[in-house]
C-alpha cells in the first residue's frame, strides 16, 4: 500500500505532490474543527434550566460559576450576559449579538481554507493532465513505439493528476458543507440562547 502511494506520487510528478500537500492541509483543518466542535458544543436546554433556577434565586456568583463550569459556546454566551446583567435590556441585547458574532467566527475558522482547497485541487489536477498531455505529444515523434501505444501509455499517467485532484476536492467539499451547516446550527442555537436571556431579563430585571 505504501509502495503504491509512492509510485502514485512519482508517476504524478510535482502537481500530485502539490495536491498531496493540499490534502494534508484539508485533513488538518477538518480534524482541528472536529476537536473544536467536541470541546465547544453543548446541549443548551439543561444549561438554560439550571441558569433559570439560579437567576430566579438572584445569586450572581452562582450564575457566574454555572457558566464557567465548561468552556462551551453557549456558556460563554450566557457568561457574557450574566456579567452584564445589571445593564438595560437594549445594551444587553447588543452585547449578546456581539458575542454571537464572535462565537460564529470561532466556529467558522478554517472553512475558507477548506473551500479554497475544494476549488483549487481539481484545477491543479486538470493543469497536471494538460501538462502531461503536452509532454506526451512533444515526445511522440521521438518514440520507437506505435503512436497509439505511446499515447495510451502516456495518457493514463497524465490523468493521474486529475484523479488526485478530484479525490481531494470531493471530500473537502463534503466536509466544508457539513461544517458550514454546523456553523448555521450553532448560530441559531446561540440566537435562541440570547432570546432566553432577554426574556429572563424582562421577567426579573
Amino acid at each position: 500500500m505504501a509502495q503504491s502511494a509512492v509510485d502514485f506520487l512519482r508517476l504524478g510528478g510535482p502537481v500530485v505532490w502539490c495536491i498531496a500537500g493540499l490534502s494534508v492541509i484539508a485533513l488538518a483543518v477538518v480534524l482541528e474543527r472536529l476537536f473544536f466542535a467536541i470541546r465547544s458544543w453543548e446541549n443548551p436546554e439543561p444549561v438554560e434550566r439550571a441558569l433559570c433556577e439560579v437567576l430566579y434565586k438572584g445569586d450572581p456568583s452562582a450564575s457566574t460559576a454555572l457558566c464557567k463550569e465548561k468552556d462551551t459556546s453557549i456558556r460563554r454566551l450566557f457568561l457574557a450576559g450574566v456579567n452584564h446583567w445589571q445593564t438595560d435590556r437594549e445594551s444587553l441585547q447588543i452585547l449578546l449579538e456581539g458575542q454571537i458574532r464572535r462565537e460564529t467566527y470561532r466556529w467558522s475558522k478554517g472553512l475558507s481554507v477548506l473551500s479554497a482547497i475544494a476549488r483549487i485541487a481539481p484545477l491543479l489536477g486538470l493543469l497536471g493532465t494538460v501538462l502531461g498531455m503536452v509532454d506526451i505529444f512533444q515526445a511522440l515523434p521521438e518514440t520507437d513505439q506505435a503512436p497509439m501505444v505511446a499515447l495510451a501509455g502516456g495518457i493514463w499517467k497524465a490523468l493521474l493528476t486529475t484523479v488526485a485532484g478530484l479525490a481531494v476536492a470531493v471530500p473537502a467539499m463534503l466536509c466544508h458543507s457539513v461544517l458550514s451547516a454546523k456553523v448555521d446550527d450553532v448560530e441559531e442555537t446561540l440566537a435562541r440562547g440570547a432570546d432566553f436571556l432577554l426574556r429572563e431579563k424582562m421577567g426579573k430585571g
